[in-house]
């Protein structure tokens, strides 16, 4: 099997768990914050800044790389790893998050679904076969299956469709992938906010006997305690010597929570998307750097951090930076997000290995700002 997982230790205070993924391209420690990079490049940043930092998995995104370059270009490069001279493991999603995205412009059948690229206006087609095809040709050490993802709010009857879809694709998936030995498969766990539908889905899957299992369908606008809610009655379902992935997760109250509930991986745009902007995660809360009042702050981003933003530029320079929309602004915002959440993963296993990830969990909170009236959620 190409993907293991390795449990080291339970909190006592919260149940999260301590593990190690082990695949191809290396091992890593769980919980753990996956960067994304979407066309086969964290934004801004080089393969080196991130394992400098200790990131040593990234996403990419099936959908993207499959519109560009072509995932045979990728192929005959000698995989995703050497196209993007990255040796560090590597996830790749379906496609199917950005297929169901573009609600305006697909149609969803039992073969797969039909859409057009929102890049030209073409044509194109997606279904569980060509989704393993596609990341088979990547050489990713993950691979997600194909699955429906249904938008928050959905009715019962959509959502029971829709999970029985997805397992029917599921299926489909175990049978056209075609590289088990080097590549994982994970199923995707779907269901809304029905735990009835969740349970459903998990079972189907855990049957199947993927090497690890994600979590789909949340961080799509429900609120922060719908989700909470769904992972109390999803985790406990899927196998404790399997890896559980929650997609599309990145603020930090929602990792500290997710890790709390049982999960080993996350990923999200949130902290690059955010950089971009001037907005960047502290050890004190959020920070908003392009404001004025910054304009003469000649101290770190963050008092308290040791990357390399924090250690050799001010407040008032990356403002101007960013105010000026000049590269290297979002270069070192970027930067320091993503170190942020890293080392924050550092700490929450370090708490679990001190089995006081509860009293880091309020610690933290107090700090961020997470306990204030209408507090932001990164």
């Amino acid at each position: 099997m190409a993907i293991s997982y390795e449990h080291i230790k339970t909190c006592k205070q919260t149940g999260a768990r301590l593990g190690r993924v082990h695949t191809p391209h290396g091992s890593f420690d769980t919980p753990v914050f996956m960067p994304v990079g979407t066309l086969a490049t964290v934004k801004t940043m080089a393969p080196e800044e991130l394992k400098e930092m200790g990131a040593n998995m990234i996403l990419s995104n099936t959908y993207h790389l499959w519109l560009r370059p072509g995932e045979d270009i990728i192929e005959e490069a000698g995989g995703l790893h050497k196209f993007m001279n990255w040796d560090g493991s590597i996830l790749t999603d379906s496609g199917g998050f950005q297929v169901f995205s573009l609600s305006d412009m697909r149609k969803i059948k039992e073969e797969g679904v039909h859409f057009r690229n929102h890049l030209n206006g073409e044509k194109l087609f997606l279904s569980p076969e060509k989704a393993m095809h596609i990341q088979n040709s990547l050489g990713s050490d993950i691979m997600m299956a194909f699955d429906e993802c249904p938008p928050y709010p959905a009715s019962y009857e959509y959502m029971k469709s829709s999970v029985e879809r997805t397992s029917r694709w599921a299926e489909r998936c175990l049978e056209a992938h075609q590289k088990p030995d080097s590549q994982g498969l994970f199923g995707i766990v779907q269901g809304g906010e029905y735990e009835e539908l969740r349970k459903q889905s998990a079972k189907d899957l855990v049957s199947m006997d993927f090497p690890g299992y994600a979590i789909g369908g949340l961080s799509v606008g429900e609120p922060k305690d719908v989700m909470n809610r769904v992972l109390e009655f999803t985790t406990p379902i899927l196998p404790s010597d399997k890896a559980r992935y929650l997609m599309g997760v990145g603020s930090p109250d929602s990792l500290i929570d997710g890790a709390i509930r049982g999960i080993d991986m996350f990923d999200c745009v949130l902290p690059t998307r955010i950089a971009r902007n001037g907005t960047c995660m502290t050890s004190n809360g959020r920070l908003v750097v392009r404001n004025a009042k910054f304009a003469r702050d000649f101290t770190p981003l963050d008092e308290n951090c040791d990357c390399y933003t924090c250690r050799n530029y001010t407040k008032a320079y990356i403002r101007h930076l960013i105010k000026t929309n000049e590269t290297l602004g979002l270069r070192l915002t970027t930067y320091h997000n993503l170190y942020f959440l890293v080392k924050l993963m550092e700490d929450v296993r370090q708490a679990i290995r001190e089995d006081r990830l509860g009293d880091f969990r309020d610690e933290f909170f107090e700090r961020y700002g997470f306990n204030k009236p209408n507090a932001k959620n990164f």
